[in-house]
């Protein structure tokens, strides 16, 4: 084996520690062994990871559990948890929520209304329950919805922003589905896909009340400011629950790249995670990344977090790790033996199923050599058809996590 390919296998199985390492079944299987419940359980799974961490509930509790309603994104289900007669296994829209998702809302307070009085309630929360759960107030339509989500997504603004937005056009976000609960014991257990782990954020959190305050319409279209002055007045300060259900982070960000380091480590590379978190413009973040490794020793470097893509009125394939990586691609040198690989821990990035890119110094060249202009692609937002040219697309398929985004860089050439 080659040089290079020594390098993208080292840094995929560095991924692959770090994806395990934070893993829905595993976690949840881990976190319930060591906290066991003492009464009858109604599990509710929602986001990227729920089919996962509701089969790391199972393995656990198995006929303690009664319930299961499990709400995930389509082509992440599981089949033995849709054939178990006690699951309702429901798939929805992501990132855009559509009818699917709607009907996953009212579902999920249907579920609610009638579980049994002597159960105790289990949610499993994760990344991607904004778009894939909703119930919307009178007078907002799935059209406003979906056209709200297609501008948030394109917007450039922080997730925690997008989520605030996402809460005042909605009657279960921002904490209102706690008054479905009626006082019963509940217990949460969260994977975190933001800074900061606040369970009010996880999801435009669904059992968390938010400050009651309006969205700042400062930058936002006048449409979405005037749809939020007639709906979205601190909708989620209305939660009547006295105080938060009791809630438990059982994977971060920091888990894995923890993890990532360890394994890098045990590769032989010196591995340092860098402690600033990736936010802003991702093709900006990509070209941060290569100057900053310029003076820095040969060894395996470490980034996470959730970096943006302000989109054209019509943009191409890929996503904030494929720009990201791509912009690093641009600038590379040659003589400089640098590989970088980013992906979205979740296993999707943009739309067209890549979970990111992984990228050297030939990458530009390659993609060039199939007739593709790596800016002009970066500058459309189409960073993931140049890099299916260049063969540098980087696919895992459902991870059963998503702890936002990892970047892992390798300088110098393996020992």
């Amino acid at each position: 084996m080659n040089t290079p390919d020594v390098k993208r296998t080292h840094l995929q199985a560095v991924f692959a520690h770090a994806l395990q390492s934070v893993n829905g079944r595993r976690c949840t299987a881990a976190f319930l062994s060591a906290h066991p419940a003492n009464l009858p359980v109604c599990l509710v799974a929602t986001g990227k990871a729920a089919s996962a961490m509701a089969a790391g509930a199972l393995d656990v509790l198995g006929d303690q559990l009664q319930r299961a309603l499990v709400v995930s994104k389509t082509g992440h289900g599981d089949t033995r948890l849709a054939s178990d007669h006690r699951f309702t296994c429901l798939e929805a829209g992501h990132p855009v929520p559509d009818h699917r998702s709607l009907a996953a809302g009212d579902a999920l307070v249907h579920f609610l209304e009638h579980a049994p009085a002597e159960a105790g309630m289990l949610f499993l929360i994760s990344g991607g329950t904004s778009s894939l759960v909703e119930r919307l107030p009178a007078g907002v339509s799935l059209a406003m919805l979906q056209k709200v989500n297609h501008w948030l997504l394109g917007s450039g603004l922080p997730i925690a922003t997008v989520n605030r937005i996402r809460q005042s056009l909605s009657c279960i976000k921002g904490g209102r589905l706690a008054k479905w609960l009626e006082g019963r014991k509940t217990q949460v257990l969260m994977i975190s896909d933001v800074a900061g782990d606040d369970p009010a954020i996880i999801g435009s959190g669904l059992l968390f009340p938010v400050e009651a305050s309006p969205v700042d319409a400062a930058g936002l279209p006048r449409w979405l400011a005037v749809l939020l002055s007639h709906y979205g007045t601190a909708r989620g300060a209305e939660c009547p629950c006295s105080r938060p259900a009791a809630h438990y982070i059982i994977a971060r960000l920091r888990d894995a790249l923890d993890a990532a380091a360890h394994h890098a480590s045990n590769l032989g590379y010196p591995a340092t995670i860098v402690s600033d978190r990736l936010a802003g413009d991702a093709a900006a973040a990509g070209r941060r990344i290569v100057d900053y490794l310029e003076d820095k020793p040969p060894g395996i470097y470490l980034w996470g977090g959730e970096p943006t893509v302000l989109l054209p009125v019509r943009p191409g394939r890929g996503g904030r790790c494929q720009s990201l990586a791509l912009a690093a691609a641009l600038e590379m040198q040659p003589q400089k033996p640098l590989v970088l690989l980013a992906a979205g821990t979740d296993g999707t990035d943009g739309p067209a199923g890549a979970a990111g890119a992984l990228v050297d110094p030939g990458t530009v060249s390659r993609g060039s050599a199939r007739g593709l202009e790596a800016r002009h692609c970066l500058n459309g937002a189409d960073a993931g058809s140049f890099l299916e040219a260049s063969g540098d697309l980087f696919v895992t398929g459902p991870t059963g996590t998503n702890v936002t985004d990892i970047v892992i860089a390798l300088k110098g050439n393996p020992t």
